[in-house]
């Protein structure tokens, strides 16, 4: 018996080696597509009527759809924080939609993908909107990447009104906004000032990010597209104009759809699409005010800035031929916080040093397994308010105050509408599996998943704090503040 032991592990350990070695010698490119503002339904393949986005839809196609994919919170920078360190973003300090008056940014202390990967010889790029720090020290070169073309903040961070037109100099909005800059890397290149400088965002990216393809194609990358699009004010270039039966919306996913085309044909050209690990995904829900320059998160309820299932649950795409089994759709409810460790897996990457809250997907994606990683995910929104848990099939939220249009229509063509507030009073639990878009709340038929879901809320609320409690967490890491 000692010896089958001894000899069991001695093939464990030659599997191993034998493993990293391979990553070794042919590590995987990595490239994340990450629109903004972007609905659950708005591609073809998770069920948009009207917009044709064939290029994601072939990938789902061949590749993994994923129906329970989350952000980890409903608003930009958080949501951005937490993809890229593997954090809940409160367990991080970024909480919101950092502001060109912002004083704070990502943590030096913080390990991003892109810092993970450039450790094991990865060349690393961004092109598209940043959003965690606009100071010098915040900036992507400073956190992990060799390149970065785009936008720092949102692409409505500008002096310019609903109508595109540039405001006065005592308007309220130039008081508050600065002309909207565009970086390569740490210098400002241009400003962008026009509707028309918006409708070349998502090309210029583009070429930007199969150029970047074309000069790495003989060394691993990671690639990071941040889309500025569908946030508004939306804009597309003219080769998309009018093609969608969805107006300009349509036009604009259209044009990411396009986008999405031109980086996977690069890949193809250079035979690198196979030992590709490629993922789509949105930050959150859509803006559901902006009306039709808003898309759609149909079935789900509410959009973004809120908890509910529209404001978080994403459409999600994974395309890796190499080493994932394509054509599946997998419903186990997973998060952006869980890429990192996932990413770590698959290139033998050190985990961060720093504690993260995500857990590697690579046995759910390759179909070891059709659990969920993590026992339960967590749904903070504002400054660090616990609304939400979801836990297996289950979703039960705590009462909290949220954003609604309340059956109203949202705005026309550029201009929106104000939303009213509601309150959830009691606690409400939902069974996504039966109910979708949470319409019927269950709490008071099932008392026992209501208490089991209260005692991981309470260890987490011990952990992250809970506003809403008057809580303090005792794990909380301070965002970074300019000097």
């Amino acid at each position: 018996m000692k010896n089958f032991v001894i000899l069991a592990s001695l093939l464990l350990l030659v599997s191993c080696h034998n493993k990293s070695e391979k990553s070794k010698n042919n590590p995987p490119n990595i490239v994340i597509v990450f629109t903004d503002d972007q609905g659950y339904q708005d591609l073809g393949s998770f069920g948009s009527p009207n917009i044709k986005t064939p290029n994601l839809d072939q990938l789902a196609l061949e590749g993994l759809r994923l129906t329970s994919f989350y952000s980890a919170q409903a608003v930009c920078s958080a949501s951005r924080a937490a993809l890229l360190t593997g954090c809940y973003p409160n367990r991080i300090g970024i909480s919101g939609a950092l502001n060109p008056k912002a004083q704070v940014g990502i943590n030096s202390n913080e390990t991003t993908i892109a810092e993970m990967l450039k450790a094991q010889g990865y060349k690393t790029g961004i092109f598209g909107k940043w959003h965690l720090g606009h100071h010098p020290e915040f900036l992507p070169i400073r956190h992990g990447f060799d390149e970065f073309l785009g936008i720092p903040y949102s692409n409505d961070m500008w002096p310019v009104d609903y109508d595109g037109n540039q405001v006065p100099s005592d308007h309220q909005l130039a008081k508050r906004y600065p002309q909207l800059p565009f970086f390569k890397n740490n210098e400002v290149i241009r400003e962008v000032r026009t509707l028309e400088d918006q409708a070349q965002l998502t090309t210029q990216l583009t070429e930007a990010a199969v150029d970047f393809i074309e000069r790495n194609k003989n060394n691993p990358f990671f690639l990071y597209v941040p889309h500025p699009m569908p946030h508004t004010p939306i804009a597309v270039s003219e080769k998309f104009k009018g093609k969608s039966e969805q107006g300009l919306y349509g036009d604009v996913i259209m044009e990411i759809d396009w986008s999405v085309g031109q980086i996977m044909n690069k890949l193809k050209e250079h035979q690198l699409d196979e030992n590709t690990l490629f993922i789509f995904t949105s930050d959150n829900g859509p803006w559901l005010n902006f009306g039709n320059h808003a898309g759609s998160a149909l079935p789900l309820r509410e959009g973004k800035g809120t908890a509910w299932e529209g404001g978080q649950r994403e459409p999600c795409v994974i395309y890796f031929p190499k080493e994932i089994e394509g054509g599946r759709t997998l419903d186990s409810p997973m998060m952006t916080i869980d890429i990192l460790p996932t990413i770590a897996e698959i290139t033998g990457a050190d985990l961060p040093q720093n504690k993260i809250d995500g857990k590697s997907l690579w046995k759910v994606w390759t179909g070891k397994t059709d659990q969920s990683q993590q026992q339960a995910y967590f749904f903070y929104y504002k400054k660090n308010e616990l609304h939400g848990v979801r836990y297996k099939e289950w979703k039960l939220y705590f009462p909290h105050t949220y954003r609604t249009l309340n059956g109203r229509s949202g705005g026309q063509d550029g201009y929106p509408v104000n939303y009213e507030m509601n309150a959830v009073e009691n606690i409400e639990l939902y069974n996504l599996n039966k109910n979708i878009s949470e319409t019927t709340n269950v709490a008071a038929q099932y008392p026992e998943v209501v208490e089991k879901i209260k005692t991981l809320a309470h260890d987490m609320r011990k952990e992250l704090g809970d506003n809403l409690y008057g809580i303090e967490g005792t794990e909380n890491r301070s965002a970074g503040k300019i000097n």
